[in-house]
């Protein structure tokens, strides 16, 4: 393992290091040391470059797994019919706190994913790379990989290379969202809209995947199918990247082999002999009992069966002194604050689907367990982006992985465990660097008289209990909320409403 700055995790390679080669010797890898680690990438024609990828199975490591043979295919076909040039966009938004891989990876070796966007690139005969991102670690380590190259100087160069920082926040994520970003508007998905690989950055089409994507793409390169296929299993060859946290000693970047089971990737990185559950997939993904994540590897097919899937990349193991239930409330009402505020479904049905969870965990008994069953329901296929449906797949599957936990709560006086806040949230708006404060809503009882206004202007964090009174989110005040929050505070008919900076 090896620490590095920026904050960033430790890393441990299980197995012969590929990605990670050389990261016991350097901290980042620059230019000249990553030549001398992988050597020079070879060039390929756009046909060659597909057959590679279909060859060694390549998905995108970012959360939907598409074949990246068939998206590299799609853009060079669309590109030819409409003789036009095309695009190369590089996602390195990790908008969720418990997805670190990305930010190791363009923080510590930025050229092997550069090599791989740029091998499409000339494959593709685009001109234009974009590199979006979301931290200013990552921001200036992309930049000054560029720099290296020349690529930051745009004169009589083939390819015009240019970085886009968006918001930390999960909608950045969204490559929707990113190429909206990068065309100059806001950092949010745009609803309906067509398709990247036809019509993306500039009306071009538009080869986007994520950071490990490119970097696996060249490491094939270099290494070609057979030797690519060394490690891994024969349906899904190489390796992963992942990062573990929750109940572990501290978070930690994994590189292991496909196919690895999760129990030993959990011993390694230290967490317990038996965890209650595990989160596969990060806070879009899907909770395993202990019994399934006892026997689960890490492969797409053996996940799938499992209800999961790897998503990008997250584990989350959880220690048996927490109560589960209420550890999912705190992630539901900080997704539910995560909206893009731009349908129905996400602004006013995720705080519902929060709500209804904490109402279970609080003793609200089968009513409240049908009002989770019921928003889930609401929120699923009807939103503008995928995040309404990653949410309720985060929130039905704790329902289905901690049954004796529900049943505590819903039939008992509950589980009688602290929610000791296991999986990492970011800090909220109002904390200045290292303070450790943030600014969380409040509410004087002696005035408050249940207006209800509070409610109407942020349900992200904010609804009206079966009393009329509000019942508060368990959760910060994000930054992008918080202008609506002091609006609230300042239209409160009775006073009532404050924001609180905790100590």
């Amino acid at each position: 393992m090896n620490g590095t700055s920026h904050g960033l995790p430790d890393v441990l390679t299980l197995g012969l290091p590929r990605l990670t080669a050389g990261f016991r010797e350097a901290g980042r890898l620059d230019r000249r040391a990553h030549l001398a680690v992988h050597g020079s990438a070879p060039r390929l024609a756009e046909d060659e470059l597909t057959r590679l990828a279909q060859a060694v199975a390549l998905r995108g490591r970012g959360g939907a797994g598409f074949p990246f043979a068939r998206k590299l295919a799609a853009v060079g076909r669309a590109a030819r019919r409409r003789g036009v040039g095309a695009a190369v966009v590089i996602n390195g938004c990790e908008g969720e706190p418990a997805c670190r891989k990305d930010a190791v990876l363009i923080e510590r070796a930025p050229h092997l994913v550069l090599d791989g966007a740029l091998l499409a690139a000339e494959a593709l005969g685009a001109r234009t790379l974009v590199v979006g991102v979301t931290q200013p670690g990552t921001e200036a380590s992309v930049r000054e990989a560029l720099a290296e190259r020349g690529l930051a100087d745009r004169r009589g160069r083939a390819v015009r290379a240019r970085v886009v920082r968006l918001p930390e926040r999960m909608v950045s994520g969204e490559s929707s969202a990113l190429l909206r970003a990068a065309d100059g508007g806001p950092a949010l998905p745009p609803g309906r809209h067509p398709r990247a690989c036809e019509q993306g950055l500039g009306g071009l089409p538009t080869l986007l995947s994520n950071t490990e994507t490119f970097a696996q793409l060249a490491l094939a390169a270099r290494l070609g199918a057979a030797r690519y296929a060394t490690t891994g299993t024969p349906a899904e060859p190489g390796t992963i990247l992942l990062t573990v946290s929750g109940a572990v000693p501290g978070p930690r970047v994994v590189e292991a082999p496909g196919g690895v089971a999760l129990r030993y990737v959990l011993t390694q990185c230290g967490a317990g002999p038996a965890p209650q559950g595990v989160l596969v997939g990060g806070y879009h993904g899907a909770w395993l009992d202990a019994q399934t994540a006892a026997g689960a590897v890490l492969s797409r097919d053996a996940l799938a069966a499992c209800g999961a899937s790897l998503g990008a990349g997250a584990v989350l193991p959880l220690p048996e002194d927490t109560c589960p239930l209420g550890e999912a409330v705190r992630v539901a009402h900080w997704l539910a604050a995560e909206s893009a505020g731009q349908c129905g479904p996400c602004r006013l049905g995720l705080p519902s689907l929060a709500g209804a969870l904490a109402d279970v965990v609080a003793g609200g008994g089968r009513g409240a367990l049908e009002a989770v069953r019921e928003a889930a329901g609401a929120v699923r296929g009807r939103g503008a982006c995928g995040h309404p449906d990653g949410a309720a797949r985060f929130v039905l599957s704790a329902l289905t992985a901690f049954t004796d936990d529900l049943a505590a709560h819903v039939l008992g006086s509950g589980c009688g465990r602290r929610t000791a806040g296991m999986l990492p949230l970011p800090t909220a708006s109002g904390a200045e660097p290292g303070d450790g404060r943030a600014e969380r809503l409040g509410v004087d009882w002696t005035l408050c008289e249940g207006h209800g206004l509070c409610a109407d202007l942020l349900p992200e964090l904010l609804r009206i209990g079966p009393d009329g009174y509000p019942v508060l989110a368990d959760a910060g005040v994000p930054g992008h909320l918080r202008g609506r929050a002091q609006r609230a505070v300042r239209r409160c008919p009775a006073l009532a409403l404050r924001l609180d900076r905790n100590q």
